[in-house]
């Protein structure tokens, strides 16, 4: 089975929800007065059964790079950690930031590295 990378879903009102992590409860009640909802992150997917279903947009480790790295994003605290995380998008990533992650953050999996490494050849 493929990897999760980006655990997302997109209502019939246009509105993208984005489960982030592991127990990451996303929900929106769409224009159309139903619920939806979306939990799992990258580990899995459990969503709300509608009667106007929602369109799945799951990206996985198997798809094309240009699409991974349009959804793919990392927290980030800054360079020193001490300000608030905030999440950035693999495409608007320094190039200088992926270096040093692939250098110093040793407990990524063998999935985020390979994401990384592939945008760096995908920048040359």
């Amino acid at each position: 089975m493929t990897h999760i990378v980006a655990n997302r879903l997109k209502t019939p009102d246009g509105t993208i929800l984005h489960s982030m992590h592991r127990h990451d409860y996303v929900s929106h009640i769409d224009a159309n007065g139903e619920e939806y909802m979306l939990d799992g992150g990258n580990d899995y997917i459990r969503t709300s059964v509608n009667e106007i279903p929602a369109e799945y947009l799951t990206v996985y480790a198997s798809d094309d790079h240009s699409v991974i790295r349009e959804v793919f994003t990392w927290g980030t605290r800054g360079p020193n950690g001490d300000q608030p995380i905030r999440r950035i998008y693999l495409k608007d990533m320094e190039t200088d930031h992926i270096n040093a992650i692939l250098e110093t953050q040793t407990h990524i999996t063998s999935c985020v590295r390979t994401i990384f490494e592939d945008e760096l050849v995908h920048r040359q």
